[in-house]
């Protein structure tokens, strides 16, 4: 499970990452991240951090969340692991595209319907599938 997890999160931070270097209207999952970490951190009482270290913060809190999610495709009977990964990748990339705004995050900077919030989704579901190979090798159940 914890692999699968690892090989999810990386998959889509990396996909986050690379594809907003070179997109025009690539995804900015971070932006929202960024967001949520300084709201939750102000709610506590804290103050969150600026600049550079908020980006680190949120990218440790993304790929540590993103790896407890994902490891879920582990879990459950053998053989279904690529539904798993599939269903898990596709709710959160839904999730990604549908709840920034209702939860008081904003819309992702640079956002353009439809391309953005699709390759949201085909980020997510690239994560989910990740995770999912990693279960088929590991238990040798392709």
């Amino acid at each position: 499970a914890v692999a699968a997890g690892v090989a999810g999160a990386v998959t889509v931070t990396l996909l986050n990452e690379g594809g907003r270097r070179v997109l025009p209207h690539a995804p900015r999952m971070e932006v929202i991240g960024e967001r949520a970490l300084s709201g939750t951190l102000r709610a506590a009482g804290a103050e969150p951090p600026r600049g550079r270290d908020l980006y680190r913060a949120t990218l440790a809190a993304d790929l540590l969340s993103n790896a407890l999610y994902y490891g879920v495709v582990a879990l459950g009977q053998p053989g279904g692991h690529w539904g798993r990964g599939a269903a898990l990748g596709l709710a959160a990339g839904v999730g990604a595209v549908v709840l920034p705004e209702p939860l008081g995050l904003g819309r992702q900077p640079g956002a353009r319907s439809p391309r953005t919030p699709l390759l949201t989704a085909a980020w997510y579901l690239a994560g989910g599938l990740a995770a999912a190979a990693v279960v088929g090798a590991l238990t040798r159940d392709p």
